[in-house]
């Protein structure tokens, strides 16, 4: 039986490790091709190699608008086509507004939103070129919904995505392109990004995972995996009536009371 990402071609950034890489395995194990673009490029050639003739690697600074032309071009090189953007890299730095270091700041608006509207810029015309259904998936954060005062530009970054991801979906729609676009909103996962605040020093890390875990009123850190599938699900055909989604995958975070 075919999977849900078959004839589905995709491009990954932070594909490397985390979320990225789970996502890349998903869609090759649902029968999709993928990209995985990240600029830990011997991990992402690793991962590569161990999925096969599906899967290919792509150093990418999601920074720089040019790479990302470059990027798109080696898919449609390699497999023909883009179908699947998934906007996975991204990196959270502590600091309230006061204190948080200028560079932190810019890097993680340059990172975590200009990234992906540098990638959406780029392989919008890539989709609309396939003349098949495509989509865009963003990976947001339950901070996006409900923002958190040690991570000021994080929060500001993830809600930014927000909203340029819905005047995507809007635009898309508008003009008639088979192109969707929505977003995962993950609450603390366990990936290298979370590793970093558990073992920072701050406190111990059984104590820091007990308190991130108590942001969510499921009382537990989400797996690579459980975002994975939110992922795959809207870049596939099964979400074909779903643009402008907000679908969080944080044990119930930024619902919590």
């Amino acid at each position: 039986m075919a999977g849900k990402m078959q004839g589905k071609v995709a491009l990954v950034t932070g594909g490397a490790e985390g979320i990225g890489a789970a996502i890349g395995r998903m869609i090759v194990a649902e029968g999709g091709k993928v990209m995985l673009c990240d600029v830990q490029i011997d991990k992402a050639r690793a991962l590569a190699g161990e999925l096969g003739d599906n899967a290919d690697a792509f150093e990418l600074d999601v920074r720089d608008l040019d790479h990302w032309h470059l990027a798109v071009k080696a898919v449609q090189t390699r497999f023909g086509k883009l179908t699947v953007l998934c906007n996975v890299a991204g990196i959270s730095e502590p600091g309230n507004v006061v204190d948080v270091d200028l560079d932190s700041w810019r890097r993680t608006i340059d990172i975590n939103l200009e990234g992906p509207f540098y990638g959406m810029r780029a392989a919008i015309p890539a989709m609309e070129a396939s003349s098949e259904p495509c989509a865009i998936v963003n990976i947001g954060s339950m901070i996006a919904i409900r923002a958190a005062a040690f991570v000021a530009a994080y929060s500001a970054s993830k809600a930014g995505l927000q909203g340029l991801t819905r005047s995507v979906a809007l635009d898309c729609a508008e003009r008639g392109l088979p192109i969707r676009a929505n977003m995962v909103h993950p609450g603390a996962i366990r990936t290298p990004m979370y590793d970093r605040y558990k073992y920072s020093g701050a406190d111990t890390p059984e104590n820091i995972e007990t308190s991130f875990a108590a942001t969510h009123p499921m009382n537990r850190i989400g797996e690579p995996h459980e975002v994975a599938k939110a992922a795959v699900f809207l870049a596939s055909d099964e979400a074909s009536f779903t643009t402008g989604c907000d679908f969080t995958v944080d044990g119930g975070g930024s619902i919590r009371s």
